[in-house]
């Protein structure tokens, strides 16, 4: 029996013309919770594996425009941070002790929410989520002190963090396993699209309004929860798992006696927590999938934070110049994390690391020592195609290493650990290496070290997923 067979509910007799219960491809029986669920059309749509539909596609929207928005932020308030520091007098040191405040903060949102989700649903917590961090955008814009600025920010990210779980999951829980890949592939690359968009902005608003003009734009994303909210359902996957949770527990109040396989099962699914990732049959999964976000934090917090000044700095470009560029980089980024997902449902998870992991080191270091700045576009336009492409398979790859009682959980440890890393340790390494040497060049060419060391790792060690129901991967 799978995490999300269940069994001791009979399921009720369909009405005329009603998708139920064991037809195209659904359960032969559904708990009491499914049973509400079932009365959706969204969630019966949601809940077979075998056709597209239109539900398919909401959820697939709702978390591509969650990413995009994301990209959007992050992007904005790299491209500001030369603005952000000259209105309000603080250092280099300073505003990283800012950035790191306000990320390790928003781990604590990172853990927190997908913890939420595996108790309380995906949906729910994925709609608060998005209204929340939209809502709080404009009191970064109207920050009076560095300090006010750093706390509005904190509480940003301490919402927006939850959506790199949260919306994976339910993508990922509900799209057929056959294109599991592409799609969680083609929203990650909705991060770029934003990314582009957050350079027009800064390019066009900035210029006119000032930096605070572009913090006030991405509001408009509460909307996105009220769609969420309407057209998504909940994941099957953890509403069948809580059914037989409850099925399980009440078997046991009553003094029934369960099967060996669900005694098992429900040691591990009845309290979540931290101990279970660690336990003897996750413990392989929970190192791999940690590693992989971390060494993907590290390097992408590297570039994220410092590319603008290291361009202004190194090649003397201006804010207009460099908004360009992250444009078009975001951009090309896009063609890189869709065609990974290609890649990964086609030819496997690994190639797909591997290929973009190797494209983005050599055109990266080749990019670093360039001076020329045709080359520089040239070859920063095709290092974004292995260095944010490998971020489709990577977002895939922590979904499907955990199962669905610990897949928050899961989740939100590899990633919170690994922005605690990425976001708050390693910025010290860097501007330690900036202030050594002059120049961020150093730190930079640390980056496709960790790379090439990344894909050496996931070819050797990890298991191969592609096409796998989530229930043939874990049980």
């Amino acid at each position: 029996m799978s995490s999300t067979t269940l069994g001791g509910a009979s399921p009720r007799k369909p009405v005329a013309g009603e998708l139920f219960a064991g037809d195209a491809g659904l359960p032969p029986a559904a708990g009491p919770l499914e049973e509400r669920h079932l009365r959706s059309q969204a969630y019966r749509n949601a809940a077979q594996q075998e056709k597209l539909t239109k539900t398919h596609w909401h959820i697939a929207w709702a978390n591509g425009l969650g990413w995009g928005f994301d990209g959007m932020d992050g992007a904005i308030f790299s491209l500001v941070a030369p603005l952000v520091m000259a209105e309000f007098a603080v250092t280099l040191p300073e505003y990283r002790t800012g950035v790191q405040i306000a990320m390790l903060v928003g781990i604590i949102g990172l853990y927190l929410w997908p913890w939420l989700a595996d108790r309380f649903g995906r949906r729910t917590l994925l709609a608060i989520n998005i209204a929340m961090f939209s809502l709080m955008m404009p009191l970064v814009a109207l920050a009076p002190t560095w300090g006010f600025f750093v706390a509005a920010y904190s509480i940003v990210r301490f919402a927006l963090n939850g959506e790199w779980a949260i919306g994976s999951m339910l993508v990922a829980e509900t799209w057929p396993a056959r294109l599991r890949a592409r799609i969680v592939s083609s929203n990650r690359a909705a991060w770029g699209v934003g990314a582009a968009l957050a350079g027009t902005i800064t390019a066009l608003v900035v210029g006119q309004w000032g930096w605070r003009g572009a913090f006030v734009l991405p509001a408009v994303v509460a909307l996105l929860a009220v769609y969420v909210r309407f057209l998504c359902p909940e994941s099957p996957y953890w509403v069948r798992t809580t059914d037989r949770k409850q099925r399980i527990r009440a078997e046991l109040a009553s003094g029934q006696t369960i099967s060996e396989e669900d005694r098992q099962w429900f040691g591990k699914a009845d309290k979540v927590g931290l101990r279970q990732l660690f336990l003897p049959d996750m413990r392989r999964n929970t190192i791999l999938a940690t590693f992989v976000a971390v060494t993907n934090l590290i390097a992408f917090s590297t570039v994220g934070l410092w590319m603008p000044l290291f361009l202004k700095e190194a090649h003397g470009w201006t804010t207009a110049e460099y908004s360009s560029f992250y444009i078009a980089w975001g951009l090309i980024g896009v063609v890189g994390i869709a065609g990974a997902g290609w890649i990964s449902d086609l030819l496997g998870r690994r190639l797909a690391f591997v290929l973009m992991l190797a494209e983005g080191a050599l055109f990266l270091t080749l990019w670093i020592y360039s001076q020329d700045r045709t080359l520089l576009w040239i070859f920063g336009l095709l290092w974004s195609i292995g260095f944010l492409g490998v971020w489709g398979p990577a977002t895939t790859y922590t979904a499907e290493m955990y199962p669905t009682r610990i897949r928050g959980v899961g989740n939100g440890f590899s990633w919170a650990l690994a922005f605690f890393i990425g976001y708050v340790l390693w910025p010290f390494v860097s501007v330690w290496i900036r202030e050594a040497t002059g120049s961020f060049h150093l730190a930079f060419l640390v980056i496709p070290v960790f790379m090439l060391g990344q894909a050496a790792v996931v070819w050797w060690f990890s298991p191969e997923h592609a096409g796998k129901d989530l229930d043939g991967i874990h049980v």
